[in-house]
């Protein structure tokens, strides 16, 4: 469940039965199975149909490596208090090989982790993207000094992607599938 108050936690939008899918939901849950995620932002077809190309962009196809990508995907469902977000891309990022206890200490403070210098600054990202809605210069020329331009963008696009997915699932309170 994402984030909500105590006892409010049903969902605002039952996820679209399936007798109701087009085409493109169709595709998607064949590949990934019916998650509630799309089952549900599914609900408004044209807006489904623009977001997945762009988010499928950016999970499957970005210039970023699989790690970095993850890390800062955790980071910012803990950031934004999103389990959905959390407890989907907690798999991926063991697949990415991030280990269980690297997985545990996302949810610490940057210091909580003897992370390496390449996890630090993509983490330090995330952070200051969710508190300042930017990076500092200092952490800017840190990341410069590993990722080009492209990849630059990238790991903001992703970051700040990944904040108003979260936003989208608290708000519209989508389940973890099998809690409803």
């Amino acid at each position: 469940m994402c984030a909500d108050t105590p006892g409010n936690r049903v969902p605002r939008f039952d996820p679209l039965p399936e007798d109701q899918w087009d085409d493109v939901l169709k595709a998607v849950a064949a590949t990934t199975g019916p998650l509630n995620i799309f089952t549900t932002f599914a609900r408004h077809p044209e807006l489904f149909r623009s977001w997945i190309g762009f988010g499928s962009m950016l999970l499957m196809h970005g210039t970023l490596g699989d790690r970095d990508r993850e890390l800062a995907i955790l980071r910012t469902a803990h950031r934004r208090s999103c389990a959905y977000e959390w407890e989907h891309h907690r798999g991926l990022a063991l697949g990415a090989g991030l280990t269980e206890a690297e997985i545990a200490a996302i949810k610490l403070g940057i210091d909580g982790h003897d992370w390496s210098d390449d996890d630090r600054m993509v983490l330090t990202a995330a952070d200051e993207l969710h508190a300042r809605g930017t990076v500092t210069d200092a952490t800017w020329t840190e990341l410069a000094t590993r990722f080009g331009e492209r990849e630059l963008i990238e790991l903001v696009m992703l970051i700040g992607h990944y904040h108003m997915v979260a936003f989208t699932l608290n708000a519209l309170r989508v389940q973890n599938e099998g809690e409803h």
